[in-house]
């Protein structure tokens, strides 16, 4: 086991930011990148200037932490991660099980709906999210964006050893990949919960 190979990504995906300047940042990546917006509401919207379903991610801070946070987190905007994608989810799974025997283990494993995705933080809190696309094409992920993100933008929690030992036992990417296989879906908690109940 501990000679798994480790395996690199194969693209660099997306970068998502925190502000509180939304309006003025979602301008700004507007004009700057001539991007547009594949899914937006007040507190949250994703960009893109290419076939990719989102290079950006925007996080409206003023919603999400609207008293500007305590201690460290106050008023925290920046970087919040990078993703990375997978070319299939027996690759991301197996690539999770060679960085679990190295004592390097995600802290959120979620599937968006566009993608099955796992949070990693490196030693300085860095997070990363290391993802395997869900959809056929970038059309399916927008139209999915478009249509069931009102619903849930967070997605439907998983667990990696359970979606390893079904793969291995023969169960199709397909069928793992499939959100809507995997209902109900998780809880939004916090203020994003209450200003989701309010849209």
């Amino acid at each position: 086991m501990a000679d798994m190979p480790i395996v690199p990504p194969t693209k660099l995906a997306h970068v998502v930011y925190r502000t509180r300047r939304f309006d003025e940042m979602l301008r700004w990546y507007q004009t700057v990148f001539n991007a547009r917006v594949h899914y937006g509401n007040a507190a949250l919207a994703f960009l893109s200037f290419d076939d990719e379903h989102h290079r950006f991610g925007i996080a409206n801070m003023s919603v999400f932490q609207p008293d500007g946070g305590v201690g460290e987190k106050q008023n925290s905007t920046g970087a919040d991660h990078v993703g990375y994608t997978y070319p299939t989810l027996r690759v991301l799974l197996e690539n999770y099980e060679a960085l679990r025997e190295q004592g390097i283990k995600p802290y959120w494993c979620i599937h968006h709906g566009i993608t099955a995705s796992m949070y990693y933080a490196d030693p300085d809190g860095n997070q990363m999210e290391f993802q395997v696309d869900c959809l056929g094409s970038s059309d399916d992920a927008s139209q999915f964006m478009a249509t069931m993100f009102a619903k849930n933008p967070i997605g439907v929690e998983f667990d990696p050893e359970d979606w390893l030992k079904r793969l291995r036992s023969g169960t199709p990417e397909t069928e793992l990949l499939d959100r809507q296989k995997h209902e109900p879906i998780s809880p939004i908690r916090g203020v994003f919960a209450q200003f989701m109940e309010t849209e």
